[in-house]
């Protein structure tokens, strides 16, 4: 049966982009190849006409430069043909690449959507609210804990601060006073000592002993008259 009808062939897959771009990348490479070989070809036609009189000679070396040239136009043709559609497998590629790459971010995109949401339903806003609330509590009771024990008890609270600014600068005003005599304030001064004899109005003691009158006989420590004593003279 396989000799009658034969093997059914196995289709060769499709080219890709990077394989259709090589080959004619090769096929290009051969066309510059072919240009170059011609371009050399004319050079020496050239050299040659430089060198030959008019004549038979040189016309026939110019109908042979003139075909090489005419091949040299076809391979040129051929060869920006070539360059054309390079640059359109290059234009589809980098489009693929493009697609590809938006097939892969949306891709992750999903992913991360999927896991984006999975975290959301773990995580309430009003509970998030209800935290905040709480903690804003807790930092007032948290202050005003603070400003208790922070509080001065032997200091009243309905104190006047303006009085308190009277009797300020009366203090500042009676310093002032005192400082004006000898330029030292009066509870920097020494202590001095009280005159009890001045506060009590007292008179003040004897330092010596009276004058007696002519005549008159004093008395001893008893109360008696005192007896006169004889002086001796030599």
């Amino acid at each position: 049966m396989k000799r009658v009808f034969g093997v059914k062939k196995d289709k060769e897959p499709p080219a890709s982009i990077e394989d259709a771009s090589d080959r004619i990348n090769k096929r290009g490479d051969t066309v510059d190849d072919k240009i170059k070989k011609l371009d050399a070809e004319l050079a020496r036609y050239k050299e040659q006409l430089k060198k030959t009189r008019p004549g038979p000679a040189q016309e026939a070396i110019k109908a042979r430069a003139m075909r090489v040239l005419k091949q040299k136009r076809m391979y040129e043709g051929q060869r920006d043909m070539l360059y054309n559609q390079t640059f359109n497998l290059d234009q589809v590629s980098f489009a693929a690449e493009g697609i590809k790459d938006a097939q892969q971010t949306m891709s992750a995109l999903k992913s991360a959507n999927k896991e984006l949401k999975g975290m959301m339903k773990t995580v309430k806003i009003q509970d998030i609210d209800n935290l905040q609330d709480e903690m804003m509590d807790l930092m007032d009771v948290s202050n005003e804990i603070q400003e208790t024990l922070g509080r001065s008890y032997s200091v009243p609270d309905d104190i006047d601060e303006e009085d308190l600014m009277g009797e300020l600068d009366a203090l500042e005003a009676d310093m002032g006073m005192e400082t004006e005599g000898d330029g030292v304030p009066a509870y920097l001064q020494p202590d001095k000592e009280p005159d009890l004899e001045a506060e009590l109005n007292l008179p003040s003691a004897p330092t010596g002993h009276a004058p007696m009158p002519a005549g008159a006989q004093g008395e001893d420590e008893l109360g008696l008259p005192a007896v006169p004593r004889a002086s001796l003279r030599g």
